[in-house]
């Protein structure tokens, strides 16, 4: 079963989610969603973000712009391959899933991004939702002493470091995101379930997603708007966006 907790990480369970992150419907479901132009984020990064992700720290506001090989933005990420898998908006744990659920929608290989996650924040001692100890799992902790379970993070990997090597510690932390992925898919599966639409069709809905968004990006520009929000709405038959100033847009 679903985890009863909405906010227990990395899993929730898309019907206790509250309506200003996500509404179900027996044939739509919305996301609602806000733009600045400049985000008090220390970045003063522009774009969108899920109202879901607002408050959490490590998401930073994401435009149409797509990336390399992938051709869904980092929103349409967030909305398919987290919201709606039932995975949190940030941390390790989730983003290793999450990860895995992009490269089935898209086709992706997610083993580069283990790998720089692995080697810009895990090598270093830095992991988010929960202590590193946890998140490395039974066979890297097999590697520590029994007094480990009580260290920091940074003694943890800089043990692990002294122990294994650099290279060899990158790629036993990738393969333990890569089982993490794989672990994380029974949870999707259900998750999208809930929402009463065929996982098997989440490619489809992405490209769509988002020619809606750069739609929405260029409306933004055209209305010259610093700030707005609204709910993007998915339904059989397409997706549209319904801004709070009554503007409508659709694909």
């Amino acid at each position: 079963m679903m985890n009863p907790n909405a906010c227990h990480y990395p899993l929730r369970d898309l019907r206790l989610l509250p309506s200003a992150w996500l509404r179900l419907g027996s044939s739509v479901l919305s996301i609602p969603v806000s733009y600045r132009d400049s985000w008090p984020d220390g970045l003063g990064a522009r774009g969108w973000k899920l109202d879901a992700n607002l408050d959490d720290p490590e998401i930073i506001a994401a435009t149409s712009d797509a990336s390399g090989a992938i051709p869904t933005s980092v929103l349409v990420h967030d909305a398919l391959d987290h919201l709606l898998c039932g995975f949190a908006p940030s941390g390790h744990r989730a983003e290793a899933m999450a990860l895995e659920q992009l490269a089935r929608r898209t086709g992706s290989d997610p083993t580069p991004d283990y790998r720089q996650m692995a080697r810009e924040d895990l090598l270093t001692g830095q992991v988010v939702g929960e202590p590193l100890y946890r998140f490395i799992g039974a066979e890297l902790r097999h590697q520590l002493p029994m007094t480990a379970t009580d260290w920091d993070d940074r003694s943890v990997v800089n043990a692990l470091r002294e122990r294994l090597g650099d290279e060899a510690l990158i790629e036993q932390l990738v393969q333990r995101m890569a089982g993490l992925g794989h672990a994380g898919r029974p949870h999707a599966l259900l998750s999208w379930r809930v929402t009463g639409f065929a996982y098997s069709h989440r490619t489809e809905l992405g490209l769509r997603l988002q020619r809606l968004l750069e739609q929405m990006d260029a409306w933004v520009d055209a209305e010259g708007l610093t700030e707005t929000s609204g709910e993007i709405r998915i339904g059989q038959g397409g997706c549209a966006f319904a801004a709070e100033q009554g503007a409508r847009l659709e694909v």
